[in-house]
């Protein structure tokens, strides 16, 4: 498997574990009372959007050329990073 493959398989796994880690805590913010569920859902709605972000940078980075992708790697990471950043802050709200 090469470096690229070896790196978006990364990619996909951590994104996907990220998104199921937001569908478990979407159930337990569901069971707050109405006015927190409604800023939980607001950040979710936030966070999904970022996810959808993500997904999209993976989505590139898998259809670009071999003499792109490395350059994208680093835009990938930061794109990532943020994502999980806004998603640990948020978890930390609840």
């Amino acid at each position: 498997m090469s470096k690229r493959d070896l790196y978006v398989d990364k990619m996909k796994t951590q994104l996907d574990e990220l998104n199921a880690r937001m569908d478990r805590v979407q159930a337990k913010a569901s069971e707050a009372k109405a006015d927190a569920r409604a800023a939980y859902d607001e950040e979710m709605g936030k966070l999904r959007a970022q996810s959808k972000i993500a997904v999209g940078k993976l989505e590139e980075l898998k259809a670009s050329s071999e003499s792109t992708w490395e350059a994208m790697v680093a835009e990938m990471d930061k794109v990532r990073d943020a994502f999980t950043h806004s998603f640990r802050y948020f978890k930390s709200q609840l």
